[in-house]
């Protein structure tokens, strides 16, 4: 299945290319004939190297200058993208609130928020702006519930829930969504290992997931929730918060996409148990 007609081949740009997820993601595209252009911090992966259709940036995300280099990149490359994906995500620092450093804490809010917010920013004026667009973000635990010991990534996750149904709102040229991966197995949970009981439960959870080798979610159906949600479009998908493992989207079964058509306030970040009813007067 190919996200454009074979006439208009498209063009991603994927934010943390050097992930993971990012590089499945880039080498996706690139056997569907897309062209594809993504950021890195320290190295490009080996994979990437030597493919023709692909150009990377070395950019840290969180330095003041990687919003000019995003945006001159895109110049020099004559790139107009169609997708834009965000797969930066930081778990440090882990531990409580008030037992972390504050700035560190901050930082981590700001890599996991507004930082990818800021290059979006820097990348929205070289998109393809004749046709509809996409921005896909990822979040991340605590949606739901608590997420303990890792508040800075459960916050600035969240921050991006609610900016893709701002953007959505202001933006009818853009199909805005964010999709959550479940459990996969990247190097992120390096991170958790390394803080040891400063990650409470979720360690000896991380070390039972990586020591069993269970595969988690396959990159593969991360890429497909992606084009899924392409293909549906922003009356569909636009400014929604979806899950992988637990939606029941479908390339062939039309039931979601019905249902999210009737209502625009599913899979958003709203209040519950309230009914929308009036609050009691004080």
């Amino acid at each position: 299945m190919s996200f454009f007609p074979p006439s208009e081949l498209g063009a991603v740009f994927i934010l943390s290319v050097s992930s993971d997820i990012g590089e499945q993601l880039a080498l996706d595209y690139l056997q569907r004939g897309l062209r594809v252009a993504g950021t890195y911090r320290q190295s490009l992966p080996a994979s990437l190297r030597e493919q023709k259709n692909f150009a990377g940036l070395r950019c840290d995300v969180t330095s003041d200058d990687c919003a000019a280099k995003i945006s001159g990149f895109l110049q020099a490359q004559d790139f107009r993208w169609d997708i834009f994906i965000s797969c930066v995500g930081q778990l440090t620092p882990v531990g409580e609130f008030f037992a972390n450093d504050f700035e560190d804490w901050a930082s981590s809010v700001e890599t996991n928020s507004l930082a990818q917010l800021r290059a979006l920013h820097a990348a929205h004026p070289h998109r393809r702006a004749e046709r509809q667009c996409h921005v896909v973000f990822f979040a991340g635990g605590g949606t739901n519930n608590p997420f303990r010991s890792y508040s800075a990534y459960c916050l600035g996750k969240i921050a991006l829930i609610k900016m893709c149904e701002l953007l959505d709102d202001e933006n009818p040229d853009l199909n805005v969504f964010i999709v959550g991966t479940g459990w996969v197995r990247t190097k992120i949970h390096e991170q958790t290992m390394a803080a040891g009981a400063r990650a409470g439960i979720n360690y000896d959870k991380t070390r039972q997931f990586i020591d069993r080798q269970e595969p988690g979610t396959d990159h593969r159906d991360i890429a497909a929730m992606i084009r899924w949600g392409v293909t549906q479009g922003r009356a569909v998908t636009g400014g929604r918060n979806f899950s992988v493992v637990h939606d029941h989207w479908s390339e062939t079964d039309t039931n979601l996409a019905a249902l999210l058509r009737a209502d625009p306030h599913k899979f958003k970040l709203r209040r519950h148990g309230n009914n929308g009813a009036e609050s009691p007067r004080l």
